[in-house]
């Protein structure tokens, strides 16, 4: 039987509707939307920033403590006589007072002979070089620190009233001052209360030059009794008392022209403004006509800081319990 070509033509269309016909390539996958918005910034840490410092009343000790260098080559120890043991004998145009420590009176002065000395040490801090020569003229200078029972007998004579007092400070010299102590080297003073005793007395503050010959002596020792650090003879941090004592405690301590607590019990104030020695470049901001300074060392202070050449500096009105005085004339 032959077939129509109308049925011929709906056979073959039916035929192509039930066969797929794949597009070459195959199939995609549906693509990824791109995200939108910026890109976050990283968090960066541990960036060291440069601090802002802030000024204090109080300013830190300047400089500070570089790389320790090698000591230098001790000579030997100076031998200290009975004399020094029991006190220097005092001048018998010294006027008489009630007061003494090893047969000495507390207002007992010695005197420093004119002439050049070495001041500073190129072995310790920045501030202390360069050894430069300085010529002074003789002066007499304090055998102790000013004690309490002295600052209390200028106070009862003058009515005079420290600046920590007159700010209505809670601790004072006489807060320190208490039964057993008047033998004890007065404390929490300021510059200007050591100026207006000194005034008082008819003397004044060593500058540090002065100061730091009479500590030294003409062998320029690094500390007031030789070349080698001894805790024994000193009240420092070793010492482990961790306040004051009564003045001249440490006979063996002794600087070589007869004075007692040139290193330790009290730092003491001097004349003198903070400043670079004669060819000293390096910098410091703390040089300048601000800080007075301290010499000495104090009952809480180690080996470095009791070497006579150590300076250190506080505003004029600090009074602290490690700060007393000497006078000169």
């Amino acid at each position: 039987m032959i077939r129509s070509p109308l049925v011929f033509l709906i056979s073959v269309l039916l035929l192509l509707l039930a066969c797929r016909v794949v597009a070459p390539g195959g199939d995609f996958p549906p693509t990824t939307p791109t995200p939108s918005g910026p890109t976050p910034t990283p968090v960066i840490l541990g960036v060291e920033r440069t601090p802002q410092v802030q000024p204090t009343d109080t300013p830190k000790p300047p400089p500070p403590i570089p790389t320790p260098r090698p000591s230098p080559t001790p000579t030997a120890t100076r031998e200290v006589s009975e004399e020094q043991e029991s006190g220097p004998t005092a001048p018998a145009d010294t006027p008489e007072v009630e007061e003494e420590v090893r047969g000495v009176s507390l207002s007992e002065m010695v005197e420093i002979p004119a002439g050049p000395f070495t001041m500073g040490y190129n072995g310790g801090l920045d501030d202390e070089q360069p050894e430069h020569e300085v010529d002074l003229s003789a002066f007499e200078i304090d055998i102790f620190e000013v004690t309490n029972s002295q600052f209390a007998d200028f106070v009862e004579t003058s009515g005079y009233q420290t600046e920590a007092e007159q700010a209505g400070s809670k601790q004072t010299w006489r807060t320190e001052f208490s039964e057993g102590k008047d033998n004890f080297p007065v404390v929490r003073v300021s510059w200007n209360d050591a100026i207006a005793y000194c005034e008082w007395a008819g003397k004044r503050l060593p500058t540090e030059e002065e100061w730091e010959k009479a500590a030294r002596g003409p062998e320029k020792f690094l500390y007031p009794w030789g070349n080698e650090f001894d805790p024994s003879v000193v009240n420092g941090k070793a010492s482990g008392l961790r306040s004051p004592v009564t003045v001249g405690s440490y006979g063996e301590g002794v600087s070589p022209y007869g004075l007692y607590d040139m290193a330790g019990n009290v730092w003491e104030w001097t004349d003198s403004w903070y400043q670079p020695y004669p060819g000293n470049t390096a910098p410091s901001p703390y040089y300048g006509e601000q800080f007075r300074v301290l010499r000495g060392g104090g009952w809480f202070d180690t080996e470095s800081e009791l070497r006579a050449t150590r300076r250190s500096a506080n505003v004029p009105t600090a009074a602290n319990d490690d700060i007393g005085f000497r006078c000169v004339r």
